[in-house]
């Protein structure tokens, strides 16, 4: 059996990141999505994450498998939803971003256990409540989120450079502990 955990991602973690995160931008470029594509999930982006804090990196056998932002706060993004509607919007909650796994480790079901192991975390710190998002041709991410226990709730609009405004829209997920 592998040794996983997760730990916060530190700066010299950068360029790993950055190559995982770019396995993943042609991977949902081959799939058809415009999801992280036109220029967003830049390096400033990612080393801001990590100089925050909430940048987490999934460690198996000491290397670096994947990557997510673990963000405990009101997003902005999360404030307007259409078709549907948040179940609990009074609580604090934290919310999953920019996960993305090396594919060298494709088929080991680490995303479930890197989601898994962020969720155990806040929960540890008092949150009960969590939120993601993905676009409606991430069929990877919105399968991750259902297998992980998140319930689809409406749909939920992105501030990211995207060439038109539907490119924008994300499918938002929400899971309550």
């Amino acid at each position: 059996m592998s040794s996983v955990y997760i730990k916060r991602a530190q700066v010299p973690d950068l360029k790993k990141i950055m190559n995982i995160i770019a396995q993943a931008q042609a991977m949902l470029k081959a799939d058809g999505s415009p999801q992280w594509q036109n220029g967003y999930l830049s390096l400033d982006t990612i080393k801001s994450d990590i100089l925050a804090q909430q940048c987490w990196v999934l460690i198996v056998d000491g290397k670096i498998a994947g990557t997510a932002t673990l963000i405990i706060a009101d997003d902005p993004n999360y404030r307007n939803i259409t078709d549907g509607h948040w179940k609990n919007t009074t609580d604090p909650y934290a919310t999953i971003h920019r996960i993305a796994i090396n594919p060298d480790y494709a088929g080991q079901h680490l995303g479930k256990i890197f989601i898994s192991n962020l969720i155990s975390h806040s929960y540890q710190n008092g949150i009960r409540n969590f939120r993601i998002d993905t676009h409606l041709l991430n069929k990877r991410m919105q399968f991750l989120a259902k297998n992980s226990g998140y319930v689809h709730r409406g749909k939920i609009y992105v501030d990211e450079p995207a060439v038109n405004h539907e490119d924008n829209a994300r499918l938002a997920f929400e899971l309550n502990l």
